[in-house]
């Protein structure tokens, strides 16, 4: 990827977090600019503030290295931020891993595929609070079984104890 779409990938994602209602800023000294280990953004919406480490790919697997993750980790710390992993793969949005849910190889570095930041990233808005993932498990967990008066109630119609009419009166 070249310096000038990294570039670009960046300032999209600062647009995109400022009109999601963040402040928000890019580091204009992050990279090999400066000797200091800065984040690629800077983002805070009041409550929520990230520190972020954006890369983007035409498709191939995202590396970072391990002196990467672990400046973003320094600095958010000391910061008061919450260190963030942002990835984009072209045609696709952005998605969001903390450094520690990342994959790391044999060599220490850490590595993002697209399959995986489909599956598994934290997608736009649920990143800036506008939705909340759920998955299929936890819709599952949620289901108590059929209320229980409406159970009695059909119990009693079908042992003829109620009539139908009166089951519909109670169960409206």
């Amino acid at each position: 990827m070249s310096q000038a779409k990294g570039d670009r990938r960046e300032r999209e994602l600062v647009n995109e977090l400022d009109e999601a209602g963040f402040a928000v800023m890019r580091a204009p000294a992050s990279g090999s600019a400066t000797d200091r280990d800065l984040p690629d953004v800077l983002a805070g919406d009041g409550e929520q503030f990230y520190a972020i480490e954006a890369k983007s790919s035409s498709g191939d697997p995202i590396y970072l290295t391990g002196e990467e993750v672990e400046a973003l980790t320094f600095f958010a710390r000391n910061f008061g931020a919450k260190p963030r992993i942002g990835v984009r793969f072209d045609r696709e949005d952005w998605y969001f891993f903390h450094p520690g849910d990342l994959y790391v190889t044999d060599g220490g570095n850490y590595r993002v595929k697209k399959e995986t930041a489909l599956a598994e990233g934290t997608d736009f808005p649920e990143f800036t609070g506008r939705s909340e993932k759920v998955t299929l498990e936890e819709v599952g967990d949620g289901d108590d079984g059929p209320d229980e008066e409406i159970v009695r109630v059909l119990n009693a119609v079908e042992q003829g104890v109620m009539g139908v009419d009166e089951a519909a009166g109670l169960l409206e």
